[in-house]
Formats: structure tokens, sequence, C-alpha cells
């Protein structure tokens, strides 16, 4: 059976096609603005990651200084006590 095209027949397909499309944009709008509120959202979790990273290179420069005033107290006192035992043998010979 062959289907004819009728003035009314085109004018439904052309209201559905409109309406599909109307759809299609309405679904891209709400697409854009959830992706908005996503770009937002990794900006500020990008933002606490940032300060996050910072306090920790902080605190690891801290513990960097510590260690380090640590290793050349520990040397000086070690040289200080290698010398007064190397005087305490200069003395007896």
């Amino acid at each position: 059976m062959r289907h004819q095209w009728t003035d009314e027949r085109l004018d439904d397909l052309n209201h559905r096609v409109d309406e599909g499309f109307r759809e299609t944009r309405e679904d891209m709008r709400a697409l854009r603005m959830e992706m908005n509120g996503l770009r937002a959202e990794m900006r500020a979790f990008q933002t606490e990651t940032n300060a996050r990273f910072t306090s920790i290179d902080a605190r690891f420069d801290s513990i960097q200084r510590t260690m380090l005033q640590a290793a050349v107290a520990l040397t000086a006192g070690y040289l200080a006590g290698f010398g007064g035992l190397a005087a305490l043998i200069a003395t007896q010979l």
C-alpha cells in the first residue's frame, strides 16, 4: 500500500520535527547549566586542593628544617666531644 503525503501529513511531520528540535534545545540548555555548575565545583575543588598542598609543602619544609638543625647539632656535639677526647689523649701523652 502506498502512502500519500498530503498537506495535512506534511504539516503534522513538520510539527513533530519542530517539537523534537524544541526538546533538543531544552535538553542542551539543561546540560549547559549542569556543566556550568560542574565547572564551578571543579574550580572550588581545585582551590581547596591547592590550599591543602600549600599547607603540606609548609609542613615538609618545617620537617626538613628541623632535621637539618638536628643534624647540625648532633654533628657539632660529636665534633665537640671528639675534640674533648682528642685533648684528653694529647694531655696523656
